[in-house]
């Protein structure tokens, strides 16, 4: 940059010194933002979150940067996707009906704007959790609906099990966004069976039935809520759908093929079982086959296929909670091999659970009580074989090698209250996030976005100016020591923000910057077309 302002390494490097390796006004340790990175062996790309009390979704780069955020009119239902279109795919809490937050379903383009808004809430219906756009632009949902305590019982339900004067079953429903009609359904309440009533229609083995679901399966008790579904997936290839049932502790998959009369029975589509269960994976006890294969699953969330030319494709990923884990508290990732043919069908011996009797591969943290998270969370398998994990309670991310290596850690900085300062100590559960995606750097839609770093989510306190230690003793290392910047070898410039505003003439020799606001500035000088980069942190 031979026009333009050159920043004195020296004193750079002074500053490195000072702030990494300590003198009586070094910097509290880190507790939120980026925390841990090792350069090389993190996969590139941007990851989203959307704190679960505040109504911004941020993007930050893989050195812990805002590059880009949304802000919305509500909290989050739970989930948030980046679409491959460019939109932001959020959930919203407009009501809990059900017990459940949600209700709405947003599309959102690049500058905040709401390009597309489906309300699904009532006193009957309401939608919850999770969200996602299908390839042919779609969205499904997953939903509950209200059951009285009479169709309760008419069902099949033991009235020991009903507590409450209602049911709340799940289903799914699919939007078509350009006229907002619902093109397919499936509802779980067309595939129930029980052994409680012999005069009901649905009444039979659950032992002999396991493409059909216990409605007297109850392991968390009679609550109304007693599905609890928190997350769908599709597979393009097999038009198949995952869902994840916290309360009953396994997933489904069942064919998205179906017509909606289809979907409702027990025949026809791709795989000739209607809306029947084509796969359950994770609690044999749902369908009285435990003596089988044992338990694998404990309130798991975000089960999912791993897609085509990622490590490990067409194998399950889910984020196994672990509550109830032989009374051990921690969580793991776990990935496991589905036992379906070419073809997409899944088989299941005579008298057996449906496999495999154990994950393929499964990430527990070291000690492993240190990754623990009773409810929501989340996992995603990148581009270079690593995992991105979220722990939901803490708002913590971290990428692992397949050889459970810790290579990026970030702590979520928001709360309800907005943004924190760095050195706080966040009290448990107050950053809370569902889940997080990281895309690559060719990722669709993110295809010609100013993807420069902002500067970090956390505030700063007063006084206090640093840059990441990865961005320290290069060429634009920035000489900026305790809130003063030195200018070299020209005799002015000027210190601008991201807009281009001047904010302060700098003079050659040392400036004192403390007054500053937070934020991303360039110092440039005349000719210069951008400048060197400095953040100011509060």
């Amino acid at each position: 940059m031979q026009q333009s302002l050159r920043v004195s390494f020296f004193v750079g490097l002074v500053f490195f010194l000072v702030f990494f390796y300590g003198t009586g006004i070094a910097d509290p340790p880190r507790t939120m933002g980026l925390i841990f990175r090792d350069s090389t062996a993190t996969s590139p790309g941007y990851t989203l979150f959307q704190p679960q009390y505040y109504n911004v979704a941020y993007l930050i780069d893989i050195d812990g940067m805002l590059v880009h955020s949304w802000t919305g009119r509500y909290n989050p239902g739970s989930s948030v996707y980046l679409c491959e279109n460019g939109f932001l795919l959020r959930t919203c809490a407009i009501n809990n009906y059900f017990g459940v937050l949600g209700g709405r379903v947003e599309l959102v383009d690049w500058d905040g704007n709401v390009v597309w808004s489906y309300n699904y809430s009532n006193y009957n219906v309401c939608q919850h959790h999770d969200a996602i756009m299908l390839p042919n632009g779609n969205i499904l949902m997953i939903a509950s609906e209200r059951k009285t305590r009479s169709e309760a019982i008419a069902t099949g339900r033991n009235p020991e099990k009903l507590t409450e004067n209602f049911l709340y079953p799940d289903h799914l429903v699919e939007i078509d966004p350009d006229n907002n009609d619902i093109v397919w359904e499936w509802h779980l309440w067309d595939h129930l069976i029980q052994d409680y009533d012999s005069t009901k229609a649905n009444y039979g083995d659950p032992r002999e039935h396991p493409e059909l679901v216990d409605i007297n399966f109850t392991p968390n008790g009679p609550q109304a809520d007693w599905i609890h579904s928190n997350a769908v997936a599709y597979n393009p290839e097999l038009d198949q759908v995952i869902v994840s049932s916290r309360h009953l502790s396994e997933l489904w998959v069942i064919d998205h093929s179906t017509t909606g009369e289809e979907a409702r029975g027990h025949s026809g589509g791709r795989y000739g079982k209607g809306g029947d269960l084509l796969y359950r994976w994770g609690n044999p006890r749902s369908y009285r086959r435990e003596g089988a294969i044992p338990q694998t699953l404990f309130y798991q969330h975000d089960a999912q296929w791993i897609a085509l030319g990622l490590a490990g494709a067409g194998n399950i990923l889910v984020f196994n909670n672990g509550t109830g884990r032989n009374l051990a508290m921690y969580s793991s990732v776990d990935e496991f091999v589905p036992p379906m043919d070419s073809l997409g069908f899944y088989h299941l011996g005579e008298d057996s659970a449906y496999g495999p009797n154990a994950p393929v591969w499964q990430y527990t943290a070291t000690p492993r009580e240190s990754l623990y998270s009773p409810f929501m969370s989340g996992c995603q398998r990148l581009p270079n074989g690593n995992t991105l994990i979220c722990n939901a309670i803490t708002g913590t991310f971290l990428e692992v090698t397949p050889d459970s290596r810790l290579v990026w850690k970030y702590i979520n900085p928001v709360t309800n209250q907005g943004p924190q300062e760095q050195g706080q100590v966040l009290p448990r559960g107050s950053n809370q996030v569902f889940k997080v995606r990281r895309y690559p750097p060719d990722y669709p839609g993110l295809a010609g976005r100013n993807l420069d770093p902002i500067g970090p989510i956390e505030t700063y306190p007063q006084g206090v100016y640093d840059q990441p230690v990865h961005n320290f003793c290069h060429d634009l290392c920035p000489a900026l020591v305790q809130g003063f910047i030195t200018l070299n070898g020209v005799e002015s410039a000027e210190m601008v923000d991201v807009t281009g505003r001047h904010k302060m003439r700098l003079t050659t020799g040392k400036n004192d910057i403390r007054h500053m606001p937070a934020g991303v500035y360039f110092v440039v000088t005349h000719g210069s077309p951008k400048g060197e980069k400095v953040i100011v942190r509060r």
